[in-house]
């Protein structure tokens, strides 16, 4: 065992130790190749640079052709490809499957009266309509603020003085707001405004994604919500209102799991794996809980407010959604861009 151990280090040593003639003939050789016919042998002829010319343009084309049929007989995705009325019609049948599972999964128990009160029907458009604007002015704002190089200093900045800072003037402008009464409008306003542009300078560096996979995201958010918000409109009164301690817990365990990255080492994978799954598919199901329990509460503090024991808030009931919408479509971007990677490999 000990010879064939060491049979490699002794031919090394004797390869090192023989004469190299061989070498000092041909750099002789190299250095008298000054006759035409020696010359003509190292350099090589024309007909076999054309040769090796063909050869590279063969190689080139096969690669090339190989490359397209590769791509022809990858799994076609009819979501992706397709013209504009097809696209559409995929994405109202996934709309309606999903709406219609959830409202037979969650729905069972509608209203007793068949039907919503004008007031409630009234406040809730009320805040869709402030939701809506709040995340337009987020993603105009974010946009714009990522075309100015502000997601680069913001990526190279340190992530806990980012943290802190995106949490106080978040929090901050956010409890501001809904601290103030409906009627000082001049403040109230400006505020929510505020506090949507804080919410854009934090979600700027999504900009990084490719615009097909924001573009996705923000349609399979808008689905999701948009079904969850018809099954909370549509369901008995009051019915989802006792999920606030149970989601308030579970909104606790995923925010752990988002700054476990900040503390565990990279060395642990597998933990970090099992809380980005936590992040990811638990903060999915958590948020889209909240929402139904948001347009419950909604639609409960529409029927205080007609009572009179409380003022009537849509800026107030639109944070409340559009932190919702936040939460989910960062995750569904997340959860693409995994896709998309996976399928590179």
């Amino acid at each position: 065992m000990a010879f064939v151990l060491r049979r490699p280090f002794a031919i090394a040593n004797t390869l090192k130790q023989a004469p190299k003639a061989s070498q000092i003939a041909f750099r002789s050789f190299q250095t008298q190749a000054s006759t035409p016919l020696q010359q003509a042998f190292l350099r090589p002829s024309t007909p076999l640079r054309s040769f090796a010319s063909k050869e590279n343009v063969f190689l080139n084309s096969f690669r090339q052709s190989a490359r397209r049929s590769y791509q022809t007989s990858a799994p076609v995705n009819p979501v992706a490809q397709g013209n504009l009325t097809q696209r559409l019609i995929y994405g109202g049948a996934i709309f309606g499957g999903t709406l219609l599972a959830i409202n037979l999964m969650f729905n069972r128990e509608t209203r007793e009266d068949g039907g919503m009160p004008p007031f409630e029907r009234s406040y809730l458009n009320d805040t869709f309509l402030h939701t809506g604007l709040g995340l337009g002015i987020i993603g105009v704002a974010a946009r714009a603020l990522h075309m100015n190089g502000w997601s680069y200093r913001l990526m190279s900045a340190n992530p806990w003085l980012v943290l802190g800072i995106g949490l106080v003037g978040s929090i901050g402008t956010m409890m501001a707001a809904r601290a103030t009464p409906p009627e000082n409008y001049m403040v109230k306003y400006p505020l929510w405004v505020a506090f949507n542009l804080t919410q854009a300078a934090l979600l700027s560096p999504l900009m990084f994604f490719s615009p097909a996979i924001l573009a996705r995201a923000g349609l399979y958010t808008i689905g999701m919500m948009g079904s969850i918000a018809f099954v909370g409109a549509t369901a008995k009164q009051e019915k989802y209102l006792y999920l606030g301690g149970p989601l308030l817990a579970g909104v606790a365990i995923v925010a752990l799991s988002g700054l476990a990255p900040l503390v565990v080492p990279a060395t642990a994978a597998r933990t970090l794996m099992v809380t980005e799954n936590l992040w990811l598919y638990g903060g999915l199901a958590v948020f889209g809980g909240f929402t139904l329990y948001d347009i419950q509460k909604i639609l409960a503090h529409a029927r205080m407010a007609e009572r009179g024991m409380m003022k009537r808030d849509a800026v107030n009931e639109s944070i409340s959604l559009e932190l919702d919408f936040i939460n989910i479509f960062i995750r569904m971007v997340q959860i693409l861009a995994m896709q998309q990677g996976n399928r590179r490999r």
